[in-house]
């Protein structure tokens, strides 16, 4: 169908109602969208929205985020009052102190010198920052955490979960043992120069006949991917097919204007591909509030959703809320207009990141999720705003 924001695939349904429960998507977009969502988390946590969540889906910068979310979701209870005592130490400050350092030009001299790749590099860092040795097996069983990549070999999504590793057209790998580090590499291999992200496997690991067409080797041994925002830049396929309310937290980039573009081959290939995915994202957007007006206009719809969609470039004036925080455009420009790198953010910067991500996540929850959104916004760092 043309009309919604996912692709169908083999074995999908078009009139299967989906299952009345909550799932939150996560953008890509390097150091900022990692700061940026956990402003956001930050405000779902505190109302209570984080702890009813079924499914939180993730690509590129936004699974760094979520993929340490899950690895911390144990030792979260979830209690109101708690954010200073649980959330900040236990997730914002381990986080922070990752995006205060610079992994991706370090990665990038490396890997090209020395064996194990870029890709292997950032793993190696994020590791090291985050995860310590800690495998697809130390997520919660619930919620589900799905983190894509993007399979350069099959043009489809790969996603990483607990229960399993699986492509549709490649195959199924229960309960995959693989680092957590490496899966939030591959997710967050941004093309072209922290990608590809391999796997080496085994064509025994996939359970037979679990692959639409390309179960078998090298599809299956040597496996190439790339970020997941290649594919589904939202993060949306994983959770949008299963669950009726949808949450949606875009820290996308966006092509910017530019007077006098490259012509030579290889810079005005990367900028015509950039354009191409600006405009894919725009779509995609576009088709995921009309999936939220077709839920609102027909609740029996199933390709109509609930939720609510925010992004790092919207203008919080927009939600006509008379008590939004102060959040002038201009300023959150500036914070949308970040480079997608994994380069060293300032304290400041953080802050008036995580503010902000914080303020459109609560405006967007209040305007059309929940109107009587408990306790009364106010921004994580008063001091910093935005």
């Amino acid at each position: 169908m043309s009309d919604i924001p996912v692709r169908l695939i083999p074995g999908d349904s078009e009139s299967e109602q989906p299952e009345n429960a909550p799932a939150l998507c996560l953008s890509g977009g390097g150091y900022r969208a990692m700061v940026f969502h956990i402003g956001a988390l930050w405000r779902l946590y505190e109302s209570g929205w984080l702890s009813k969540l079924k499914r939180i889906s993730s690509v590129s910068g936004g699974s760094i985020t979520a993929g340490f979310l899950g690895l911390q979701w144990s030792q979260l209870s979830f209690a109101p009052g708690t954010v200073q005592s649980e959330f900040v130490p236990k997730v914002v400050t381990p986080l922070r102190a990752l995006a205060s350092t610079t992994i991706d030009i370090p990665a990038v001299i490396l890997g090209l010198l020395l064996p194990g790749g870029v890709a292997g590099r950032i793993a190696k860092a994020y590791d090291s920052a985050l995860f310590n040795g800690k495998t697809l097996q130390d997520l919660p069983d619930a919620p589900r955490f799905v983190i894509n990549a993007t399979n350069m070999q099959s043009t489809v999504l790969w996603r990483f979960s607990k229960p399993y590793m699986w492509d549709y057209r490649v195959g199924e790998v229960k309960s995959p043992t693989l680092a957590l580090a490496q899966a939030v590499a591959a997710s967050s291999a941004f093309p072209p120069v922290l990608s590809p992200a391999r796997l080496s496997l085994s064509n025994a690991d996939f359970v037979p006949k679990t692959g639409d067409d390309l179960q078998r080797p090298p599809f299956t041994t040597d496996v190439i991917l790339t970020d997941g925002g290649v594919y589904d830049n939202l993060g949306l396929e994983t959770a949008w097919k299963r669950y009726k309310t949808i949450l949606v937290s875009d820290a996308g980039g966006k092509t910017a204007a530019e007077e006098s573009p490259p012509t030579d081959w290889l810079r005005q290939a990367y900028r015509v591909l950039n354009l191409i995915n600006s405009q894919v994202r725009a779509l995609r957007v576009r088709q995921l509030i009309d999936s939220y007006q077709r839920g609102a206009d027909n609740p029996d719809d199933p390709t109509g959703r609930n939720g609510t969609y925010w992004g790092i470039r919207a203008d919080i004036a927009e939600y006509h809320l008379h008590d939004a925080l102060d959040c002038p455009l201009p300023r959150t420009t500036e914070l949308a207009n970040i480079a997608t790198r994994l380069a060293r953010l300032d304290d400041l910067t953080q802050q008036r990141l995580i503010n902000w991500g914080y303020a459109i996540a609560d405006a967007a929850l209040r305007k059309y999720v929940d109107p009587d959104l408990q306790p009364k916004p106010a921004f994580p760092y008063p001091k910093a705003g935005v």
